[in-house]
C-alpha cells in the first residue's frame, strides 16, 4: 500500500499530463493558509491555558470529559495507526473500509491533510536530524541557545516555513488513490466535523446552548490543543532527549511520560531503528495502545500482513552496551 520513505522517487508521467492536486494547498502554503494555521494553533492553545483555572474553579462535567477523551483518542489513533504506521510506513495492510476509516479518523485530529502529513513525515525519515529534515530540533546546532531555538522550530515553527515537500515525490501512492486523495482534499470538511460534533452532542444531551458551548470548549478546543502539542512533542522532545537503547542514524529517543498520551508513539528510538514495525514499544512495560488496536484489527480480519517485531530483529538493533547489560 505504501512506499518505503527511503526509496520513494517521483513517479514518471506522460509529458503534458497534469498531476492531480493532492491537497487543497498543493505543495505551497499561501497567506490565507498561513493565517488559518496560526488561528488553529493559538485559539486552541489559549483554551488549553484557560482550562486549568476553569477546571480548578468550576470543574468539568463528566459529559465534557468523556467527549474530550473519546475524541482525543479517536484522532490520536487515527494519526498513530493510520497516518503514521499504515499510510507512511506500511506497517500492515488494511482492507478498504479500514483504510478509509483510518484516513478519516486521522483527519479528525486536525493536523493537516493526509497526503501532506505523509509526505512531510516520509521526508523527515529520509533526512532525520540532518539537512533536509523539515523539523529537526538540531537544525541550528548543539549549544543550549541553538537547541532551544531548534526545539521551537521542531515543535511549531517549521509549519510556517514555505512548503518544501513535493507530495508527488514523497507520497505518489496516496496521490494515485482517488479515495484517499478525496479524503485529503476534504480536510476542511473533516475539521468542521471534528470541531462541531462535540457541541452537537453536548447540546442535545443537555438540551441547552450552555451545554453545547461547554462541550465545544472541552471536547473541541482543549482536545485539539492537547493532541497537537503531544504530537508535536514527538518531533521536538523525542528528538532531543530520552533513552536510546537501539541503534538509529539520528537522535530519536524514548520518552516514557508521553507514551499514554501519544498512543505509543513516544517509544521513538525503536521506531527510527525499525520504521516499518507495527509496534513501537517493544521492551517490557512499554505501553503501546496503537499496537494493541492493530492486533485487534488483525484478529478481526481487517488488517493483515502486519510487520510485528521479531526478537532477532530487535536484538540486531540493540546498542552493544545495552545488549551486554541485558
Amino acid at each position: 500500500m505504501t512506499a518505503d520513505p527511503q526509496t520513494v522517487e517521483e513517479s514518471p508521467r506522460p509529458t503534458g499530463t497534469p498531476l492531480p492536486s493532492a491537497t487543497l494547498g498543493g505543495d505551497s502554503k499561501g497567506s490565507v493558509e498561513q493565517i488559518t494555521l496560526l488561528l488553529f494553533i493559538t485559539v486552541p492553545f489559549l483554551a488549553l491555558a484557560a482550562a486549568v483555572p476553569l477546571a480548578w474553579g468550576w470543574g468539568v462535567s463528566w459529559l465534557d470529559l468523556g467527549l474530550l477523551v473519546v475524541m482525543y483518542y479517536v484522532g490520536c489513533h487515527g494519526i498513530t495507526i493510520g497516518f503514521h504506521r499504515y499510510f507512511t510506513h506500511g506497517a500492515f495492510k488494511a482492507k478498504r473500509p479500514l483504510r478509509i476509516t483510518l484516513a478519516i479518523m486521522g483527519s479528525l485530529a486536525v493536523e493537516g491533510p493526509l497526503v501532506r502529513w505523509v509526505a512531510d513525515h516520509r521526508r523527515h525519515h529520509k533526512f532525520s536530524d540532518a539537512e533536509g529534515d523539515p523539523h529537526s530540533p538540531w537544525r541550528y546546532g548543539e549549544t543550549v541557545p541553538a537547541l532551544l531555538k531548534g526545539l521551537w522550530w521542531a515543535h511549531i515553527g517549521w509549519m510556517f516555513d514555505e512548503e518544501q515537500t513535493p507530495q508527488h515525490k514523497y507520497a505518489p501512492d496516496l496521490v494515485k488513490d482517488p479515495a484517499l486523495r478525496a479524503v485529503s482534499r476534504q480536510f476542511v470538511l473533516w475539521t468542521s466535523v471534528s470541531l462541531l460534533l462535540p457541541p452537537l452532542i453536548g447540546g442535545v444531551a443537555t438540551m441547552s446552548w450552555q451545554g453545547a458551548l461547554s462541550a465545544f470548549f472541552w471536547g473541541s478546543l482543549v482536545r485539539v490543543a492537547l493532541l497537537h502539542h503531544v504530537t508535536w512533542s514527538i518531533n521536538s522532545i523525542c528528538h532531543a532527549v530520552g533513552k536510546r537503547p537501539f541503534r538509529s542514524r539520528d537522535r530519536s529517543g524514548n520518552v516514557w511520560w508521553l507514551a499514554i498520551l501519544s498512543c505509543g508513539e513516544s517509544w521513538h528510538n525503536l521506531h527510527h531503528a525499525d520504521p516499518t514495525s507495527a509496534r513501537h514499544g517493544v521492551l517490557r512495560g512499554q505501553l503501546d495502545s496503537s499496537a494493541r488496536l492493530i492486533r485487534w484489527f488483525e484478529k478481526a480480519g481487517w488488517a493483515y500482513d502486519v510487520r510485528w517485531p521479531q526478537a532477532s530483529r530487535i536484538d540486531a538493533r540493540r546498542k552493544e552496551e545495552t545488549a551486554q547489560a541485558a
